[in-house]
C-alpha cells in the first residue's frame, strides 16, 4: 500500500510541476507516464481521468498552504510580520525557485476552461488565502500596525491580486526583482 502512496504522491507532484510550467491544457498522462516512468493505465488507476487528478492536487496544494498559515499564524506573533512573512516565501520562490509557483494562481488564468471540480477547488483555495490575509489586516488594524483604505476583506482581495499579479510579472519579464518592487509598495500603503 505503502508504493501506490508513493506512486500517487509523485504522479501529483509531476502533475503540479507541469500545471506550473504549461497550465492544465499544457500537459497529458503521456508526460507524467514519461517523467516517472510508468504506464499511463497506472497513472489511470490512481486517478481515472485528468480533471480528477487535477482536483485532488488542488485539493492538496490547498491544505498544504492551509497548514503553511496556520503555522505562520502560531509562530509569528505580530500580523505585520505574518503578512512580510508571508511575502517573504513568495519573494524567496520567485528569486531561487526553491518553492513551486502557485498552482492555484496558474489554474485561475484558465478558469472558464476548467472542469468544475478544479475550478471549484480554485476558488475555494483563494477564498481561504482570502480569509486569513482579512484575519491578519483586521489583527494589525486592531493593534495599530495597519492602516487601511477600505475594509480589511476588500484590501486581502487587493493585496491577494498583487502578490498574483507580482508572480505573474515577474514570471513573464523573467525580472525577480520586480516582484519584491510590487509587493514592497502594497505592504508600504499598508504601514503608512
Amino acid at each position: 500500500m505503502k508504493s501506490m502512496a508513493s506512486t500517487s504522491e509523485k504522479i501529483l507532484d509531476i502533475a503540479q510541476s507541469l500545471i506550473v510550467s504549461g497550465g492544465y491544457n499544457g500537459f497529458s498522462y503521456a508526460d507524467i507516464s514519461v517523467a516517472i516512468g510508468i504506464r499511463k493505465a497506472s497513472i489511470h488507476h490512481h486517478f481515472p481521468t485528468k480533471a480528477e487528478l487535477v482536483s485532488v492536487l488542488v485539493d492538496r496544494y490547498r491544505r498544504q498552504a492551509e497548514a503553511g498559515l496556520q503555522s505562520l499564524t502560531e509562530q509569528v506573533v505580530s500580523p505585520a510580520e505574518q503578512l512580510q512573512s508571508y511575502l517573504n516565501y513568495w519573494q524567496t520562490c520567485i528569486q531561487d525557485s526553491s518553492h513551486p509557483f502557485c498552482v492555484c494562481a496558474m489554474l485561475a488564468g484558465e478558469m472558464q476552461m476548467l472542469p468544475e471540480e478544479v475550478a471549484s477547488g480554485v476558488r475555494v483555495h483563494f477564498q481561504s488565502l482570502a480569509a486569513w490575509l482579512t484575519s491578519v489586516l483586521r489583527a494589525g488594524v486592531e493593534q495599530g500596525l495597519f492602516r487601511l483604505s477600505k475594509r480589511p476583506e476588500d484590501e486581502a482581495q487587493m493585496l491577494m491580486a498583487s502578490v498574483h499579479g507580482a508572480m505573474l510579472s515577474a514570471r513573464a519579464f523573467g525580472d525577480p526583482g520586480l516582484f519584491t518592487t510590487i509587493v514592497t509598495t502594497q505592504m508600504t500603503k499598508l504601514t503608512k
